[in-house]
């Protein structure tokens, strides 16, 4: 018997032995969720490009969704908010380091009706804003 044989064995033998936790039925299941990160999208104001905010997401999927439905559709979500963003910015008046969290979520659920059907995302939390540039940028009053 070789070690590799030898080895795969006995991993094998140890994780069948392992005790395994006990499921608990009266646990709420955290509902499934798709994370999008390091998606840049623009800051506008005035007609011009003033900076750019990079978002990591998370969207939480509805009911009847599973991961292996929406992970491919991901580079369709990426598409549709980059397109939402420089059609209508989400802009926070005065302040260019921050996006609109509730017009960035209202676009991105309305959008996956299209790609990926009508109650796909139930929500969409945004979990980090970092701007690119954070100097040269007017305060907010």
């Amino acid at each position: 018997m070789d070690r590799r044989t030898l080895i795969a064995a006995g991993t094998v033998a140890l994780a069948g032995g392992l005790p395994r936790p006990a499921a608990s039925s009266d646990a709420p299941a955290a509902p499934a969720s798709l994370s999008i990160a390091g998606l840049g999208l623009p800051v506008i104001d005035g007609g011009r490009l003033r900076n750019y905010v990079f978002v990591a997401l998370r969207l939480e999927l509805g009911a009847g969704k599973t991961m292996e439905q929406i992970k491919p559709k991901e580079a369709f979500f990426r598409d549709a908010l980059v397109r939402a963003a420089h059609r209508t910015p989400f802009t926070v008046p005065g302040d260019w380091t921050r996006l609109d969290e509730r017009a960035l979520s209202a676009a991105l659920v309305s959008a996956s009706a299209a790609i990926s059907g009508r109650g796909s995302i139930r929500r969409v939390q945004v979990l980090s804003q970092t701007p690119r540039r954070r100097t040269g940028i007017p305060t907010p009053r």
